[in-house]
């Protein structure tokens, strides 16, 4: 067997395994929790009907009203059909995992979950790819051989970029949406861009990341994933080890014995994490957390239990 065919069949083996899992998820602990809080986009028009005592005289249908020479009112039924974007981050952080799973592959299957909880309710499923350029954009369907195309490509694209540019990303998507959608933003948002959460803004690009993602969320429903790793807040104490940035290139040797560089390590990254998402917070914008040695499923409910008290 060639090499190619071994390659072609690993893929559709861990595709269809990621669809099992995923399917799985949505049968046994999403039911009807998607299909509650998120609604259609508007109303259609359904069917008139006789005016009856207490009605809102306001759905009067006075053409039909006139020809019948009685009453008669409008009904109307939600538009149920939504369009869900999927913007995933192939950025070379994201092939970071200290556990035993990468943050690409949280994403790929917390993607998934998504997918087939949309397709269950007749949604459409659109994928976006970033780094610091758009690599891919999969337009929105419907279908099993659709949502195993976007599994496909979360799981096995090779971005030619390495770094990360989220405005860039949510432009480009904001201009191809135009109807108002569900996008679900998956990144561990470990930019340059994220510091403007924590420091004073002073123009430039370093509002950028805020300004697009407020301006995001008031065009579509935007819900930021955030997702990250354990050992990006805390050093294990293994001696002298080189940290490389993974988009950059850029290398450091450090010295873990020291426990004031942990401290230090922790004190930084936790502080970064915390003012991102408050600055979600104080932006209006949904949001939940996933860690590579978290199971995901426990974050999604949580979300959605907390989105559906809301309503």
């Amino acid at each position: 067997m060639s090499t190619s065919s071994e390659q072609t069949r690993e893929i559709l083996r861990k595709v269809r395994q990621v669809e099992i899992r995923s399917r799985k998820f949505v049968d046994d602990a999403l039911v009807g929790a998607y299909h509650s809080i998120f609604k259609g986009t508007g109303m259609d028009f359904a069917e008139v009907r006789e005016y009856l005592p207490g009605d809102d005289v306001r759905a009067i249908d006075w053409n039909v009203t006139a020809k019948m020479d009685r009453p008669y009112i409008k009904l109307y039924e939600e538009e149920r059909e939504l369009t869900i974007v999927l913007a995933v981050d192939l950025s070379a952080s994201g092939d970071f995992g200290s556990i035993g799973a990468t943050k690409r592959e949280r994403a790929a299957e917390l993607a998934s979950v998504l997918a087939f909880s949309a397709t269950r309710n007749n949604d459409k499923v659109g994928l976006l790819l970033f780094t610091n350029e758009v690599e891919a954009f999969v337009p929105p369907k419907k279908g099993r051989q659709h949502i195993l195309r976007v599994i496909r490509e979360i799981l096995f694209f090779k971005p030619s970029r390495t770094g990360t540019d989220i405005p860039h990303a949510l432009r480009y998507m904001n201009r191809l949406v135009r109807r108002k959608a569900v996008v679900f933003l998956l990144s561990d948002f470990l930019t340059e861009d994220s510091l403007a959460w924590i420091r004073p803004a002073t123009g430039g690009s370093k509002d950028d990341l805020q300004k697009t993602l407020r301006l995001t969320n008031r065009r579509h429903d935007l819900i930021c994933v955030d997702l990250s790793d354990p050992r990006e807040f805390t050093l294990p104490e293994v001696g002298i080890v080189c940290l490389e940035d993974a988009e950059t290139g850029e290398q450091v040797e450090v010295d873990t014995g020291h426990e004031q560089l942990r401290s230090l390590y922790q004190h930084q990254n936790t502080r970064r994490h915390t003012a991102l998402l408050e600055g979600f917070r104080r932006s209006g914008i949904d949001y939940f957390s996933v860690s590579t040695d978290q199971p995901y499923i426990h974050a999604l409910r949580a979300f959605f239990k907390q989105r559906g008290g809301r309503r």
